[in-house]
């Protein structure tokens, strides 16, 4: 199995436990950080991911995701096919940093891609069944 973490979903367990459900995703996360370190599921990383991780102006938050992402077997460089891809899911609806965290998920041929973005999951779903 191949993992794809966005942002948000990396950064889920530094938020504050405010709900059941961050507490929940928080776990999540680290349940599936420790199968990537227990080598029972593969982590991507991607250059989209290394970019936005590098705007965060918390530096705790920063080297928590770098650290995490160091753990990464396979790495997803930016690419003509990615690029193109990603103008086609900003039709529908997503920011261009999140149809790239897509698009490269897609190109990894990540089983999984993982998200706490309530409109991003919504619209990532709604191409997939819409593709098949």
């Amino acid at each position: 199995m191949k993992i794809y973490l966005d942002t948000c979903s990396i950064q889920r367990p530094n938020d504050a436990p405010a709900s059941a459900r961050v507490k929940i995703e928080a776990e999540a996360v680290l349940v599936a950080l420790d199968l990537v370190a227990a080598g029972k599921i593969e982590l991507c990383s991607s250059d989209v991911l290394l970019y936005e991780i590098s705007r965060n102006p918390d530096e705790f938050r920063k080297i928590f995701a770098l650290e995490t992402l160091k753990l990464a077997k396979t790495h997803i460089e930016l690419n003509e096919p990615i690029e193109k891809r990603a103008n086609e899911l900003s039709g529908l609806g997503l920011s261009l940093l999140d149809a790239l965290h897509l698009a490269s998920a897609e190109f990894a041929n990540a089983t999984c891609f993982c998200t706490a973005d309530d409109k991003l999951y919504n619209r990532a779903k709604k191409n997939r069944q819409e593709r098949h």
